[in-house]
């Protein structure tokens, strides 16, 4: 056999081969090749590192210290079935819509009048984001709520992420996913549901409620898409703030959104071929945008981060989850004026913190604004109980 096609063979041993689809609701569990797992301890012992950061503190990048310290930690001390035994503990499923394969976890609540509600993910997260808040959404009686606290829970990963297939052709940005949610919830049998979501959830969410797709009943955001209305007359102090935070973080924060908006090909050749990469691109994420001064272990442990970045790397999905970017960011992601009944937790470590006037300026149904106390961009991995909390205050008005 030819270098090329034992190469290729080999390239194909490591990947995780998901089921073909059709309209039907079907069953999926995870299983990583057992070459997938040895491919990816050679890489990480593997890794060529740089030279260490010419500065004190994180304004380059990653320090070395800390990137050495954690590719050692899933070399040699991360478990690698770990993501495998804890997504299959959730019910998970695939069904094909629009022609794509949309992979998600659905647990329907033992109380009778649950309420369904949504959860949509962002990058760099996915649906492990949520594993922690599952259990108290769908059985609050056994986590400090009441029968009236219910939901039924449905969390699909983005196309491109995770366990979905990836997009091969243009068109699959929000307003696209938005209405692919809408035939999922309906699918499923739901008639009367609600939404939730931060970062790019934030944005198919919105859209959910922009476009009035069947069922919807109201929505709640932790990272609501709002930038100052047009208004005459001098911000206010409480804007100003608002206007600074995003001043400074366009000028010095969005350098990998410019790059996965405009050239997500080019990135995912890194991203795909090295893990140390694919880790390094996540996990300065966690530092910069957890309520934890960048130190992400506050909160999230090495195992809980490393679960998240490993389905990134099982599942290939640099390139794809990078081109949303490319299909969305300068079109979709904006300011949407919204009549549907819209809530918002504003947790203080998140990326941006609008005040509640622009909320008012924009939504005019809104029914619920929380300024939360800890929490950052990752709320319900970061802070469950709050995360959980928030929803139960927020949809006991709509119950």
């Amino acid at each position: 056999m030819a270098a090329a096609a034992v190469r290729e063979a080999e390239a194909k041993a490591t990947d995780i081969a998901l089921p073909p689809t059709s309209e039907a609701v079907t069953p999926f569990q995870v299983a990583i090749p057992t070459a997938a797992v040895q491919d990816l301890k050679v890489r990480l012992a593997a890794t060529r590192f740089p030279e260490k950061e010419t500065v004190g503190d994180w304004s380059e990048g990653v320090p070395l210290a800390k990137m050495k310290a954690l590719v050692e930690y899933w070399r040699s001390g991360y478990d690698m079935r770990r993501i495998e035994r804890r997504l299959n503990s959730v019910p998970q499923y695939r069904t094909q819509i629009d022609g794509l394969g949309i992979h998600f976890l659905h647990v329907r609540s033992k109380h009778q009048n649950a309420l369904p509600i949504i959860l949509t993910h962002g990058w760099p997260g996915s649906v492990i984001e949520f594993l922690k808040v599952i259990e108290p959404l769908t059985d609050p009686t056994a986590h400090g709520g009441t029968p009236d606290d219910a939901f039924h829970v449905v969390v699909p990963s983005l196309p491109g992420f995770g366990f979905s297939d990836k997009p091969t052709e243009r068109g699959w940005g929000l307003p696209h996913i938005a209405k692919a949610w809408a035939v999922l919830m309906k699918r499923l049998g739901y008639t009367s549901w609600v939404a939730q979501g931060g970062d790019w959830g934030a944005g198919v969410t919105t859209w959910m409620a922009k476009q009035h797709v069947e069922g919807l009943k109201a929505i709640h955001l932790n990272l609501p898409i709002l930038f100052p209305p047009p208004v005459e007359g001098e911000p206010t102090a409480e804007e100003k703030v608002a206007l600074a935070r995003g001043t400074a973080f366009a000028n010095n924060g969005m350098g990998y959104s410019k790059l996965q908006s405009t050239r997500p090909q080019t990135i995912g050749y890194s991203l795909s071929d090295s893990p140390a990469g694919q880790a390094a691109w996540i996990y300065e994420k966690f530092a910069e945008w957890t309520d934890t001064n960048k130190e992400p272990e506050r909160e999230l442990t090495r195992d809980e981060m490393l679960d998240n970045i490993a389905l990134y790397w099982f599942a290939n999905t640099g390139a794809s989850s990078a081109r949303l970017y490319f299909e969305s960011f300068t079109t979709d992601f904006s300011r949407q004026l919204l009549d549907i009944p819209v809530g918002a937790s504003i947790f203080p470590g998140e990326i941006s913190r609008p005040p509640r006037i622009w909320g008012e300026r924009t939504y005019s149904k809104l029914f619920y604004w929380n300024e939360v106390a800890k929490g950052g961009h990752f709320a319900a991995f970061e802070q469950p109980d709050l995360f959980v909390a928030e929803l139960r205050a927020c949809f006991s008005r709509l119950r």
